[in-house]
């Protein structure tokens, strides 16, 4: 097939922003201006890795960025062509009137989006959210909420934190080991500034959370990868690279519910691993980023929570729980001096928290509000976790593994059969349906597997998108040879 359009990119590897961006972009700036119009291809990967003299998945990258972004669509042995329904501002009357009659059509379908594990914004407590805020403003002494406050949060929320840390995950924290921050992702960057700098390495599983990843990064560590089996993170992975690497300053992990496979980090790991952390004074950084909606008899107590150990960051979030709108994450350590720095940064770039919002989730939490939602979000989440699970029994039980989670809002699904992620992403696209791709929890090696989120999606939208990803993982086409 001719392809007459000429790439024009230098690639410039001084830049801070990737190769495979840089391509991406040029690629979406051509788009917009016109010079590259709807149904044109794209050169094919490996003749432009050749004309860039890159490595073929640079390119490989820059086209899946295009793809899950809606600039381009990729048909099957024909190639990477220009989407027809461009994401651009139309400036046409007759172009806006088309796409509302096409968006109102019953053959056109909204993207379903399989995100990370999102919570259903539907059922958040948003009307005694809303109630908790008049209360504040109502009171007498509002206007001393209208000034700074502490750095570290409101100290009676961070109390409360406290205490649910101690009562319901068995933590011993008091409020002053406590940092309110904006989110749970905050709460990573802060302790990756105060923990880490240039030449400290830091263990991390694998596959994993890649967000966090690019905290420690930012903070100039270096990643030492861990493999990730039934069990958790592999010990002798973490024990191996402890001996052989200088300057390991701490250890990531995600042991409730691993990201993203789910899978719960096994008492005997737990130990051998505070053994670990205690014996090369590492520090474990551990982010409980899934821990209230869990359906079997308790969830499993954090790490953090063994006294034995001696140094450790907890980080927790509650936007899962009121509102994923709200960024509301907090972290807990027993090293005042980290808590200090903490502190001290986020003076810096942040000064405090949302003070009226931790007053309104305060109160929440008080009137006994939050803790209604948790159950009655709890018994929501199950059905829907219990249809999914239904649903992979019936379709996907004989190309794919999966076994049914305790909790959280997502299962891991593996193939039996090893799969061209690629085509795979690329034609769910054509069918309206967004996953993850796999690398974007992958170290190096793409893993064969892929987290299907289920809490922000309707049970039309799970039906129908199950039968739709058993098809694709069906297809001869992409099978890897």
């Amino acid at each position: 097939m001719l392809r007459p359009w000429k790439l024009e990119l230098e690639i410039d590897k001084e830049l801070e922003k990737a190769v495979y961006l840089q391509i991406a972009d040029t690629f979406i700036t051509d788009i917009r201006s016109g010079r590259l119009k709807a149904g044109d291809a794209l050169p094919g990967s490996r003749n432009l890795a050749m004309m860039l003299k890159i490595n073929r998945n640079t390119v490989v990258e820059a086209y899946q960025v295009l793809i899950n972004e809606e600039w381009v669509i990729s048909k099957e042995r024909k190639g990477i062509f220009v989407s027809d329904k461009l994401p651009v501002l139309q400036e046409s009357i007759s172009h806006r009137h088309q796409e509302a009659e096409e968006s109102s059509s019953p053959l056109h379908k909204p993207m379903i989006n399989f995100d990370d594990g999102h919570p259903d914004s539907k059922i958040a407590p948003v009307t005694e959210l809303a109630r908790a805020y008049r209360e504040i403003f109502n009171r007498k002494a509002r206007w001393q909420m209208m000034g700074y406050g502490n750095e570290h949060g409101d100290i009676e929320f961070r109390r409360t934190i406290s205490q649910m840390l101690n009562h319901q995950r068995g933590m011993h924290i008091n409020e002053n080991e406590i940092s309110i921050t904006r989110g749970s992702q905050m709460a990573m960057f802060l302790t990756a500034q105060c923990l880490l700098k240039a030449g400290d390495r830091i263990i991390v599983e694998n596959p994993g959370y890649k967000p966090a990843w690019k905290a420690f990064e930012y903070a100039g560590a270096e990643l030492l990868p861990a493999a990730v089996d039934h069990e958790g993170i592999l010990i002798e992975d973490v024990r191996k690279l402890v001996l052989t690497n200088k300057n390991v300053k701490a250890i990531y992990i995600t042991p409730h519910r691993q990201y993203p496979t789910t899978v719960t980090l096994s008492l005997s790991r737990r130990l051998e691993l505070i053994e670990l952390s205690n014996k090369h004074g590492i520090t474990i950084i551990e982010d409980d980023y899934d821990n209230e909606f869990h359906f079997g008899y308790r969830p499993i107590l954090p790490v953090s929570s063994f006294m034995e150990l001696k140094n450790y960051v907890y980080i927790g979030t509650l936007s899962k729980v009121v509102a994923p709108a709200l960024r509301i994450g907090y972290l807990a350590s027993k090293d005042p001096k980290l808590i200090q720095k903490i502190g001290d940064l986020r003076k810096i770039i942040d000064v405090q928290g949302d003070v009226i919002m931790e007053q309104a989730v305060l109160q929440l939490i008080k009137d006994g509000a939050v803790k209604k939602h948790i159950k009655k979000a709890t018994v929501h989440y199950r059905n829907k976790r219990d249809l999914v699970f239904n649903l992979l029994e019936k379709h996907l039980k004989n190309i794919a593994d999966f076994s049914l989670p305790e909790g959280g809002l997502a299962f891991w699904i593996i193939p039996k059969e090893d799969v061209n992620w690629d085509v795979v992403t690329a034609l769910l696209i054509e069918k309206n349906i967004n996953i993850i791709h796999p690398q974007q929890y992958s170290y190096d090696k793409i893993i064969n597997g892929f987290r299907l989120s289920y809490g922000s999606l309707s049970e039309e939208q799970l039906i129908d998108s199950i039968k739709i990803i058993t098809e694709v993982l069906k297809h001869k086409n992409v099978k890897l040879k």
